[in-house]
């Protein structure tokens, strides 16, 4: 068993524990490997050992991985996540490139993802990213401005409203972490009242994943819990 293999089974049993404390379903949340700085040989052993979807943080390291993997394992059902700060020079090559796009947290940003999503693929699935603390030195939508960037994202082409991401300031303490991901719950749930019909609450990490489940997060983003210490990262694009 490789070491990437058996991070992967106690992760996958951690998320599992903690679904069953909270009485979710084992199924209720994914996992997100988050690959950023780890090379393509580590992606392929997480691969092998049944992790399908990934998440980078660099726009060019990510661009670069997805096309050797697309070599490497043509037949792999691969699925991609930009989870870093999108700048709007950046947008096309995740447009053209990625699954998913994490963190979408302003209205500009949504609008050139939708114009250059290619036709030929299917729409890009989108999470908005949520300030839950209002730390100002941090990305994501503050939560008063949710809604109206909701509303006018939902609308737009070749893009699909999943739902939302959030990245709290880490605390060690479960009560502080599982309350700044209820407020994004909360939020979460206010836009699903609205009709959003949003199915994607996206926190927790190898810190604090206990304390995302247990208040309902259905995906978790993990690296370190999965690779381990992370190398100097292979680029500085973002």
């Amino acid at each position: 068993m490789t070491t990437i293999e058996g991070n992967l089974k106690g992760v996958r049993e951690r998320l599992k524990q903690a679904c069953a404390r909270t009485g979710r379903d084992a199924n209720a949340v994914s996992l997100l490997a988050v690959s950023k700085t780890f090379d393509a040989d580590a992606v392929c052993l997480a691969l092998d050992a049944g992790q399908h979807a990934f998440g980078e943080n660099y726009v060019q390291e990510g661009a670069e991985k997805i096309e050797v993997l697309r070599q490497r394992r043509p037949d792999a059902a691969l699925q991609w996540h930009c989870i870093g700060p999108l700048q709007s020079n950046k947008t096309r090559p995740v447009a053209e490139a990625f699954d998913w796009v994490q963190s979408v947290d302003r209205l500009k940003i949504a609008q050139r993802l939708s114009e250059q999503r290619p036709a030929d693929l299917p729409p890009l699935q989108i999470c908005l990213q949520v300030n839950v603390d209002g730390g100002a030195n941090k990305s994501g939508v503050a939560p008063e401005a949710l809604a109206d960037l909701a509303s006018v994202v939902v609308l737009l082409p070749r893009l699909k409203l999943r739902g939302l991401m959030c990245i709290p300031e880490p605390s060690p303490d479960f009560d502080t972490q599982r309350e700044l991901f209820l407020r994004a719950k909360a939020l979460f749930d206010q836009l699903n009242a609205r009709g959003m019909e949003l199915d994607t609450l996206s926190m927790g990490m190898s810190d604090d994943l206990e304390a995302a489940v247990a208040a309902g997060s259905t995906m978790v983003r993990v690296g370190r819990g999965v690779f381990g210490s992370r190398p100097t990262k292979l680029t500085s694009s973002v």
